[in-house]
This record gives C-alpha cells, structure tokens and sequence, in this order.
C-alpha cells in the first residue's frame, strides 16, 4: 500500500507539471497570436519569461519565504533542543543534510519545509506545534517534511510557484497592452476562422490565472499524501503521524501567513481544521480526515 501510494502520487505530481507547462505555453501562444499574429513567437517568449522567473525565485526561495512568514532561524540546539535533534534524526533517517531551522511565533501548530535542493533546505515550525505535539507526533511532523525534502517537493512547489507568477505576469501584460489598443486588427480577422481564434485567445487569457492556481493546488495536495506516506517510511510509525494530523484538527488558523506559501504548510495556515468554505477543487490540502483515512489504511 505505501510503494503503491508513492508511486501513484509521483505519477499525477508528472502529468500536473506537464500540465504548467503547457498551460505557459498555450497562454503565450494566445498573446502571440493576439498581438502580434505569431503564436509560435509568444510560445517562445512566454517560456523565456517563465525561465527567467524560475531563475530568480530558487535561487533565493528560502530567504524570501522565510522572510515572508517571519520566521527566525535557530543555529544550535541550545535554542530548541527537542525540535533540533528530531530536525536532526529525521534528516539522517531520510539521508539528507541537515537543513536550516526556523522558529515561527505562533500559537497555532504548524510547519513547512522550503528550498531549492535537499543541500539548501530549510524548514520551520511553529511555537504552538512545539508546545502540543509530544516527540513521537514531532517526528511524524519532521518526517514529513524530511519526505518533501528528499523527494524534491521543495523545489517542485517553487518551479510552480514562479510558473504562476509568469502566467500572472503574461496576463498582466496582455490586459495593459490591450487597454492601450495593442491588439492588431487585419482584414482576415474578418474571416470565421480569425474570429474564432481571437475569442479562444481572449477566453485563455482571462482563465490562465485560475487554471493555474487549481493547478498549483492540486499539486500541493497531491504532495501532502506523499510526504505522509514518507513519513511513516522514515518513522515506520504511522500512529505517530496519525495523533499529530488529528491534533492540527483541533487547530485555529495562523495570525499571520503569507497566502502564497499557504500550500507550504503541513495543514492549510489559513483553515486549518475548519470546514472548508469553498470546494476542496481551491484548496491548497486534502482534508485531514482523507489523510488519517489512507494512513488507517495504510
């Protein structure tokens, strides 16, 4: 069941990269199109544009996200013992280097992990998930986010992080330059054809940002099954990870969280264990009893 769950999740995690990438792809060719009347240049342009976001964002992804949620990093376990040596064990039971610690002041229990490589790492929890989980439940929790490092979940949440961010770019861009009357009208738009062609690019436009937000979340939940199943690999104790995901049931949401690295968090930051309001198709986690449910499974 666990090599079966690992398998399955890494399977989707590919077809919803490829579907990023395409979705990049296809909004620039609609720019293209629209603009210029060269679908294959706005192709091109878009996936410079969507490299040069990727460049910049993992090359400084763990600065900027642990700035983000005012987290403050830890350099020895004189400043927090229990959390650094289970830091410390689960990064050599996952055989990756030791990442950097942070702390986040916060009563709600939470953690993340974030970076570009399993080299350059860094995780974070908070002060209340320190307080209510005994070490058994931490080492769930650390387990987890060993599983996002290990299996590079780190840096896949990055890549589509700064894929949206160009997809939002892309359609900014073509929102001012059609404001500005950019968009080009030639006699064979006349035809059903052009007509056509220039709805479908418009219509991709105004929906490039949403199907890249459900994109990026269900990559987020496709995630959070996998590193639970990693964890009770790294633990060989899925009770452990099963008191830690019920005791984030009874969670309040976070004071303060960036809402672009919500679907960092082992539990939505900005839920938690509340109903959700919306469907679960624009949330950023699967419902933590769907998760209790497949590790009892398990």
């Amino acid at each position: 069941m666990l090599y079966q769950q690992i398998a399955q999740n890494k399977r989707k995690t590919v077809l919803v990269m490829a579907g990023f990438f395409l979705l990049v792809a296809l909004i620039g060719a609609a720019i293209g199109y629209l603009f210029a009347r060269s679908a294959v240049g706005g192709v091109i342009i878009a996936g410079v544009i969507a490299l040069v976001y990727m460049a910049v964002i993992i090359g400084q992804s763990t600065d900027v996200v642990m700035n983000m949620n005012n987290a403050r990093e830890i350099h020895s376990a004189q400043e927090a013992s229990a959390l650094w040596h289970v830091v410390e064990d689960m990064a050599m039971v996952a055989q990756v280097p030791m990442p950097r610690v942070f702390i986040i002041d916060d009563p709600s229990p939470n953690a993340f992990a974030t970076g570009n490589n399993p080299e350059h790492a860094a995780v974070a929890a908070t002060t209340g998930l320190m307080e209510i989980m005994n070490r058994e439940e931490l080492e769930a929790v650390m387990g987890h986010e060993m599983s996002h490092v290990r299996n590079y979940d780190i840096r896949l949440q990055t890549i589509a992080l700064a894929l949206s961010a160009a997809i939002s770019m892309l359609v900014n861009f073509a929102g001012n330059f059609w404001w500005f009357g950019g968009s080009r009208s030639d006699d064979d738009d006349d035809n059903s054809w052009g007509v056509f062609a220039i709805l479908g690019s418009v219509l991709l436009i105004i929906l490039a940002p949403l199907a890249a937000t459900i994109a990026q979340m269900a990559l987020s939940r496709n995630r959070e099954y996998l590193a639970d199943a990693g964890s009770v690999e790294l633990t060989r104790n899925p009770h452990g990870m099963i008191s830690a995901l019920e005791k984030l049931k009874e969670a309040q949401p976070m004071k303060h969280v960036a809402p672009s690295s919500s679907g960092l968090y082992i539990s939505d930051p900005e839920e938690n264990g509340r109903h959700r309001r919306f469907s679960d198709l624009f949330a950023t986690h699967p419902p933590l009893d769907a998760r209790i449910k497949r590790l009892e499974q398990m």
